[in-house]
């Protein structure tokens, strides 16, 4: 095996949310991924969650890549201290630019932007578009509604049931890039094949 995981995009919300331990484990997971030699791919943001994860790469030496539309640096919802910044013109650049240098995805606490970014990667993935594999860190059950409604979609026949079989659901970050390394059939960064 040539390749490796070695860059995650991360989706998370640009909100703290109300849960202070959320914003500690986005901090942790960024962390996580710089202590393992993985560069952390993500939207950009310097609010919420976006700014733990980013902040707890950084604090660790970690390679962070932001990618933020133009409108969001004009607004000065970014940050300029990141390893590489891409500001692109549209939301639908930064998707297909996050894509383009992740080797995969994990989705972190969020709202609607989350939700639609995770969710357009996942239906790429399943329609031959892109092949890296998708995971959902399921901080304190966080997740655990809208997996359970998306197995009622397979249950009614709307999805197929190796679609949602797919996906990676774990509750701690080591598991989700065991379960994405597996999915993408590379080993993780910093990590012999065992």
């Amino acid at each position: 095996m040539s390749r490796v995981l070695r860059r995650v995009a991360v989706f998370c919300g640009s909100s703290p949310g109300n849960d202070p331990a959320l914003a500690s484990t986005a901090y942790e997971v960024g962390r996580g991924l710089a202590e393992r030699g993985i560069a952390l791919v993500y939207g950009g943001g310097g609010f919420g969650l976006m700014r733990e994860v980013s902040q707890g790469a950084l604090d660790a030496g970690g390679e962070v890549i932001g990618v933020i539309p133009r409108s969001m640096v004009e607004r000065e919802w970014g940050r300029s201290d990141l390893t590489e910044l891409h500001v692109v013109g549209t939301m639908h650049e930064r998707k297909a630019l996050m894509a383009e240098l992740a080797d995969a995805f994990l989705c972190l606490p969020g709202g609607l932007g989350t939700l639609e970014e995770i969710v357009e990667v996942w239906s790429w993935r399943h329609i031959g578009f892109n092949d890296d594999p998708v995971g959902f860190l399921d901080v304190a059950g966080f997740w655990t509604p809208l997996l359970d409604a998306l197995a009622g979609l397979a249950d009614a026949g709307f999805m197929r049931r190796e679609v949602l079989d797919d996906v990676v659901v774990a509750g701690t970050l080591d598991d989700a890039l065991t379960g994405l390394a597996e999915r993408a059939g590379v080993p993780v960064a910093g990590k012999q094949p065992g």
